[in-house]
């Protein structure tokens, strides 16, 4: 495998599950700092109430104000037709829908089941269509549930295809608790990939158990060259108890530089975001390799 694509879910999903609210001009900052850094698709923000969920207030102002430069597609979470109503109007050309793979955890999150919240997204894939948007799909607990343990792959792969067949272009499997590790991702992947076809999978895995580099190298090994991470491992999931959140760009680029795959990152720049950004919002550093890397840079 000679080239790696990473979507850098920072701005969204990693600020989004953070306990603080950071300003708009901090996140808009944070993803001009990426873009220099060479980081080309990015989850920037969500088109959501903000009653439900604060820190993504001033998606619209977000939009208005990072760098549109050529190569640079950004992406918007839209769990709903307002939402990419609103995605629209900010001129994006992607946005993300998401599922889960467990039953009780689509209930207690969303009050529905999985095929009734797939329903849901009907016309938000026929209006994204209609305007020439791209969408892509995340699938939650694709290895275990807060509520229900350990998770199936046939349920995954399932989930999975019904989210292809609606539309969506890619699939991310999300390790949204991080229980996983690399037997049971390539498990997992083997399961899905008998139905969807590998260069449309993509994997989001969570830290908690420290296996999300582990099962970034066994992913490589099945053919799958996409993967989300967050600078600085910004996030984490609410529901997993002593998760420390999204896998960090800076060691998912340390990892494929070393493996001689090309990123198109400039791993000592992000390093310096990761460092700035953990600063900023007061919390630490959950980049390893970012951090041995500043210390170096500053020793």
């Amino acid at each position: 495998m000679s080239a790696v694509k990473i979507v850098e879910v920072g701005p969204r999903d990693g600020l989004q599950n953070e306990k603080q609210s950071v300003s708009v001009g901090t996140r808009v900052e944070l993803i001009e700092r990426l873009v220099v850094a060479g980081l080309k698709n990015i989850e920037a923000v969500s088109f959501v109430s903000p009653k439900w969920v604060p820190q993504m207030t001033g998606a619209a102002e977000i939009m208005q104000g990072v760098p549109q430069a050529k190569g640079i597609q950004y992406s918007a979470l839209t769990p709903n037709l307002q939402g990419l109503e609103a995605a629209i109007a900010a001129g994006l050309k992607e946005v993300a829908v998401f599922g889960a793979a467990s039953e009780a955890f689509s209930q207690h999150n969303i009050n529905c089941s999985i095929r009734e919240s797939l329903e849901r997204f009907r016309s938000v894939m026929q209006t994204a269509q209609e305007h020439g948007i791209k969408v892509r799909g995340y699938v939650s607990c694709v290895l275990g549930c807060p509520y229900e343990g350990q998770v199936s792959p046939q349920k995954v792969s399932e989930v999975a295809r019904l989210m292809l067949e609606m539309g969506c272009y890619e699939i991310s499997l999300g390790d949204t608790i991080g229980v996983g590790n690399p037997a049971s991702i390539q498990r997992l992947i083997e399961a899905c990939s008998r139905k969807i076809p590998i260069d449309k999978l993509a994997g989001h895995y969570h830290d908690t158990y420290g296996m999300a580099i582990a099962n970034i190298y066994a992913s490589l090994q099945m053919g799958m060259a996409v993967f989300d991470s967050s600078v600085a491992g910004l996030g984490g999931c609410p529901y997993a108890q002593g998760a420390s959140g999204n896998v960090a760009t800076e060691d998912v680029v340390y990892l494929l530089h070393g493996l001689g795959i090309e990123t198109g990152i400039e791993l000592a720049k992000l390093a310096a975001i990761g460092d700035w950004i953990s600063s900023t919002i007061n919390r630490p550093n959950g980049a390893k390799a970012g951090r041995a890397l500043c210390a170096k840079m500053t020793g």
